[in-house]
Formats: C-alpha cells, structure tokens, sequence
C-alpha cells in the first residue's frame, strides 16, 4: 500500500548554518499513528513544517497522498490539519467564527452542523460565543485543534498538542485522537509526554540532532531493546557485591537491602538460574524477588544518550 505521506533525502541548513535535518527519510502508513520523539531541537518541528508547507527544505522530496508538496501544494495542503505547539489564533474573534474561518480558507463550503459536532466533541460548543483572549490556555489549545479539523483533513499533525494542558483536558484529547484513527484519519504527534507515545503510538519515531535515528513498531521496540531487571530484596544488608558474583554485574540498591540484575529477554539464556545458584552457594539469602520492564522512555533516553 502506498504510504500517506513519504518523505525522501530531506536536507534543512538554515542561513545561520544550523542544519536543522540531515537527510531525513521517512513513510508514514495510512491510518496509523505514528509518534515522534525527540529533546528540544532535534528537528521534530522543522520536520512537521516541512510537510505541511510552512518552511522549505535546503533539498529532498515530500509525497502527500501522491502529491508533490510543491508543484501540488493545494492539494497536499488540503488534505493535513495542523496543531502547531504556538497558541496562534485571533484573540479578539469569537471560538465560532475563528472555526468557521478555518474552514472557508481551504475552500470548503460552510457547514454549521459539522463544525457544531466538532465543537461538541472538544466540548466548547458552551464557549462557542466567547472571544478567543477569554479563554484558558487548554480551552485555547482545544481551539487549536478545532480548526485543525474544520476541513475535514484526512492527515492531522499534533505538535506537542497536550503542552501546558491539565490532565483532565489531556485525556479528553486522546480520546478526540483515537476516534480519529478510528474514523480514517492519519495521526502524527510530537509530545514530550512519553508514556503517551507508549499508550497511543502504532510506530516510533526518534530524532535526535536532525538525524532520524530509528524507526520502529512500538511492541517490537519495546522487544527488541527493552530490558528486565530481577530486583532481589535481601535477608540481610550488604556493603558490597562479593566477588564471586562480579561475574553477573549486579548493583547494589536500597541501602545494601537489594541486588538487581538487568538481563535481555531476548538472549537465548537469561542467566538467572545461573545467579540463583551463585547467591546460594555465596551465602546470600533473600525475601522477596521481582521483575521490572524498561519504558518507552528508557528506551528513549538510551538512544539519544547512546548519539551523543
């Protein structure tokens, strides 16, 4: 199937010199969502405003549905709603009439019920009288995405949509965001927020200094690179890990009262029986034992660590 959007050799130098992308490449599937990951500055943003024709790239090629995102740009535009990270909207225009306006800019034809049922959804259709300066800042943000969606776009960039938004107003979003991949619609978001990656995402995306540096199914990344620990919590403190077990590369935690063990889960042998037997035979007893996952956002911060 051809991706909705696909991004090819995609180069961004600014005339300061800072090369924002470094021959990024990239496909995103139709219906997916797809979350990418980054610190500040490693080129999430550039990247978005590239596809949705806010900036231009030094070199390389973006496809939107099949439209060349220059030579076609209308009709590539037309099919992406974006939710910039900026709070930019017309202070003193009322929640109704800046949707409307929306709308009517991509040449679509007015449609009250429509943005009613948006407005609805985003729960604003109390404040739909209200001018935009009135607003909280995640009513604002709402707005946002209310004129995101008011063409009715089959492709939705979320940057950083849940930025400065309370946790209530934030799980409101994700469900707006899950009936939208549900009804079709292509989802790309950057967040700070990982573990809404890990709950949301279909794929991972991490850049880091311009560089796409791994693209992955979220449940095979998490396979692939996520590690267990074996916590054991012990009888008695130790002030060292005796040498006997130096083999293991146990760490000490809690004050002497635990050993923990990280091992791959995807190694032919995990070495735990191996370890059970050295304690034993060293003398060391223990209460209690248990196993911990890494995180997506384990897994995150050792990338970029691992590119520095």
């Amino acid at each position: 199937m051809q991706p909705v959007i696909s991004v090819s050799n995609l180069v961004k130098t600014y005339a300061s010199g800072l090369q924002a992308l470094k021959s990024v490449n990239l496909d995103i599937a139709r219906g997916e969502i797809f979350a990418l990951l980054g610190p500040n500055g490693a080129g999430k943003t550039t990247l978005i405003n590239i596809v949705c024709g806010i900036v231009n790239p030094t070199s390389g090629t973006v496809l939107v549905d099949g439209h060349h995102f220059i030579k076609d740009y209308r009709a590539a535009r037309a099919l992406i709603g974006l939710v910039p990270q900026e709070l930019t909207t017309d202070a003193f225009e009322s929640v109704w009439a800046t949707v409307n306006f929306s709308r009517l800019l991509f040449g679509k034809a007015p449609n009250p019920a429509f943005v009613e049922k948006i407005l609805q959804d985003l729960s604003l259709w109390e404040r739909k009288d209200s001018k935009i300066i009135t607003l909280s800042g995640g009513m604002k943000r709402r707005v946002m995405i209310a004129k995101a969606l008011s063409h009715e776009p089959r492709i939705l960039f979320l940057d950083e949509p849940t930025a400065g938004v309370d946790v209530e107003l934030r799980q409101d979003m994700w469900q707006i965001v899950r009936d939208l991949r549900a009804s079709g619609v292509t989802i790309i978001l950057t967040t700070h927020y990982i573990e809404e990656a890990e709950l949301m995402a279909d794929r991972i995306g991490v850049i880091n200094r311009g560089e796409l540096i791994l693209v992955e199914e979220k449940a095979e990344l998490m396979r692939k690179l996520g590690k267990k620990q074996l916590i054991l919590h012990l009888q008695q403190r130790l002030d060292a890990i005796p040498g006997e077990l130096a083999a293991h590369n146990l760490t000490l935690a809690a004050a002497g009262m635990d050993l923990v063990y990280t091992y791959d889960t995807q190694g032919e042998r995990t070495g735990i029986t191996a370890l059970l037997q050295d304690l034993n035979r060293a003398g060391i007893r223990f209460r209690d034992l248990e196993t911990t996952q890494s995180s997506l956002e384990d897994i995150f911060i050792g990338l970029v660590r691992q590119e520095r």
